[in-house]
């Protein structure tokens, strides 16, 4: 390259890049893109990059292009924070993240003491997965807020669903041994003995998160204590190799389940378990409002793979309409627009974003999968099974208490 082109290379940098970076809104997304993780961070990733192309394509956020940043952070909390610290120096002021509640609990108190450290340049943290009670209730933060319904209102909805099965009878409960899989169990117990009280606990199993490669051994003592139904908080590559042990060994439970959505639909069509595999989720792509079906048809013919996290889009959807609200993107003014926020949600039914917590209700379902019926559209992993609308819970029927004191700016 002459001189002459070297001058207007960095006559062009200099100009050009500062005003490119003004005109753009950049989303840290922190999670596993690497390790056990990494199949379910992917379809995240994945998710948000269609979600900002949409965006994009209707103008973006007040007219700012959205940029999906994309962070590692191999399901650990501590890398977390680092790939935390990379988005700020970055000059990012939104991240997002949902796997795992120990990177969610160690991303919202890092968020609220770094904004404490940092004023004018406020970072504001899009839980669209970790569901942890905790995060909405005694370690909420203002700067934190969360669109899944957290683990204690899925097992609300769950149970209730499940108390009206007479064919259970003797359950077991395992769970990753994180605080996640302790909430799960925890609340599986209290709220089956309010319940069923007749119903058997007939184990209570934690494993380590994302280390075990065989759950042979688990599957064998599920077998052997009798049990009819499982319960599981598992999520990933635990959730997959859990089923696939169960169809290797033949062992004949139902399944009642958080995510055997992602990584599971495989491995429960080898069990042969027909419509005996439930989960509890904001949205059956099956029984969808048609604009949902519409959109996820496009989707899926996009990216590949499923509308796993119908939560996304909602989170996506409220940050724009926050946005053109404040008629800014900064986290402090984003942020009370947010609260109290209510809009359609994905799959149908007012999702409202509760202002005492920052905690988001929606209606909540329950599917089971198996063979399609008649009409369906959506198969999973080209499998021919899809999953079913077998239950329903309106918002409004499952708002919990929360102990949040919300300390605000």
């Amino acid at each position: 390259m002459n001189s002459r082109m070297v001058g207007i290379a960095l006559s062009v940098s200099f100009f050009v890049v500062p005003a490119l970076a003004d005109d753009t809104v950049k989303i840290g997304y922190i999670d596993p893109l690497s390790g056990g993780g990494a199949s379910i961070g992917e379809i995240g990733l994945k998710t948000f990059q269609y979600l900002a192309d949409e965006l994009n394509a209707s103008g973006g956020l007040n007219g700012k292009k959205v940029e999906i940043v994309a962070l590692d952070n191999k399901t650990n909390p501590q890398e977390s924070l680092i790939q935390a610290q990379k988005a700020a120096d970055q000059g990012i002021r939104i991240i997002t993240q949902g796997n795992g509640s120990s990177v969610a609990a160690a991303l919202s108190d890092w968020v609220t003491k770094y904004n404490d450290r940092n004023p004018g340049k406020e970072i504001i943290y899009f839980n669209y997965a970790a569901v942890d009670p905790v995060l909405t209730n005694d370690k909420c933060s203002y700067w934190h807020f969360r669109w899944d319904a957290n683990s204690d209102i899925k097992m609300a909805a769950l149970t209730s669903f499940m108390k009206d099965r007479p064919n259970i009878k003797k359950i077991y409960l395992i769970n990753q041994d994180y605080s996640f899989g302790q909430a799960v169990r925890t609340q599986a117990r209290a709220m089956l003995k309010a319940k069923r009280p007749d119903i058997e606990i007939v184990g209570d199993e934690v494993h380590p998160l994302l280390k075990v490669t065989d759950f042979s051994p688990y599957i064998a003592k599920i077998k052997a204590s009798g049990a009819d139904s499982v319960i599981t908080g598992n999520w990933g590559q635990d959730l997959a190799l859990l089923v696939k042990a169960a169809a290797d060994a033949g062992l004949q439970t139902d399944w009642y389940t958080y995510y055997a959505g992602a990584g599971g639909p495989t491995a429960i069509k080898q069990t042969g378990l027909a419509h005996r595999v439930f989960q509890i989720s904001e949205g059956v792509a099956n029984s969808a409002t048609e604009a949902a079906q519409n959109w996820e048809a496009a989707f899926r013919a996009n990216e590949g793979v499923s509308l796993f996290y119908p939560r996304a889009v909602n989170e996506m959807r409220m940050l724009a309409k926050a946005a053109a609200q404040a008629k800014s993107d900064d986290p402090k003014a984003i942020a009370p627009q947010l609260e109290g926020m209510t809009i359609e949600a994905f799959d149908g039914g007012e999702a409202t974003m509760r202002k005492d917590d920052h905690q988001l209700f929606q209606d909540m379902y329950i599917g089971s999968f198996g063979p399609l019926d008649p009409g369906a559209k959506f198969d999973e992993e080209g499998t021919g099974w899809g999953w079913k609308l077998v239950g329903a819970l309106k918002a409004s029927d499952t708002i919990l208490p929360t102990t949040c004191k919300m300390e605000r700016p």
